[in-house]
């Protein structure tokens, strides 16, 4: 028995053939139609979907060859079979380099042979259907997949676009931070210089200068150092007056970091008051 539910149409203008076929078929898993001539077969084609037609060559008004041209043109899906009770090898022969039908067989059959043709024609039906739903389903995912790729290029676009305005930002930023007009002092919340400007490179801090990756005990005593300890403790702004260093008095404040650097480190500003 078949997976599928297949429909056969049978045209053949003697009865008794139709009615053979009707009893070769008739135990078989299939719906089967039929017809005594082409042009009642194409009016049972309009009327249901069938995936195999079997239709004798011979018969008057509309042979067999020119009833299953017009089925190829009007139901193409369908798989096309002649019958034959002659030897008219060259005409059904060019029928088939021509496309218009799939087999044929001779007049007598033999029942068992006809049956496994049968059960063949509508593999191939399946078969054909089957991968055209995958064909489908290929083209289909190709367009999903360039929708993506284009989505893709355009978050990324639009993401090289931000980093080059961040990268932007960040070398001004920089450039500000090296240009102010006061020693600027980044240090991280384990103690380490992490960022200095100009003006704090120039300073001498405990006999050193300042430099990134130094440790805050390095260059400046206790005081400096529970100021930073509070402000990131306290998240709050700490402040001393009249610090001396080699060059003169400066006041400092330690100001820790907010957002999602908050607890992360401290800038100290060092303002000087007098030499």
């Amino acid at each position: 028995m078949n997976d599928y539910n297949h429909t056969i149409l049978c045209v053949d203008d003697e009865k008794n053939i139709l009615s053979s076929l009707k009893r070769l078929l008739r135990k078989e898993d299939y719906r089967l139609l039929t017809a005594s001539s082409g042009v009642e077969g194409l009016k049972l084609l309009e009327e249901n979907s069938v995936h195999l037609v079997i239709s004798d060559q011979r018969m008057p008004q509309m042979d067999g060859i020119q009833f299953l041209a017009k089925v190829k043109e009007g139901y193409p899906d369908a798989i096309r079979i002649i019958l034959t009770g002659y030897t008219d090898i060259d005409s059904i022969t060019g029928s088939i380099n021509k496309g218009r039908v799939y087999k044929f067989l001779l007049k007598p059959w033999n029942d068992q042979s006809l049956k496994l043709e049968i059960k063949q024609a509508l593999k191939q039906y399946d078969l054909i259907q089957t991968n055209k739903i995958l064909n489908k389903k290929v083209l289909e995912q190709n367009e999903e997949l360039k929708i993506m790729n284009e989505n893709l290029e355009a978050l990324i676009s639009e993401r090289t676009r931000q980093l080059v305005i961040q990268n932007r930002a960040l070398e001004l930023s920089r450039a500000i931070l090296q240009d102010l007009p006061l020693p600027i002092i980044g240090i991280s919340s384990d103690g380490m210089i992490a960022v200095t400007n100009q003006e704090a490179q120039a300073l001498s801090c405990n006999g050193h200068a300042i430099e990134v990756g130094g440790e805050l005990a390095e260059y400046f005593p206790t005081d400096v150092q529970q100021n930073v300890a509070a402000a990131l403790e306290t998240n709050k702004i700490q402040s001393l007056k009249e610090y001396r260093l080699s060059d003169g008095a400066y006041n400092i404040d330690v100001s820790p970091l907010s957002g999602r650097f908050r607890g992360r480190g401290v800038i100290i500003t060092l303002r000087l008051t007098h030499k």
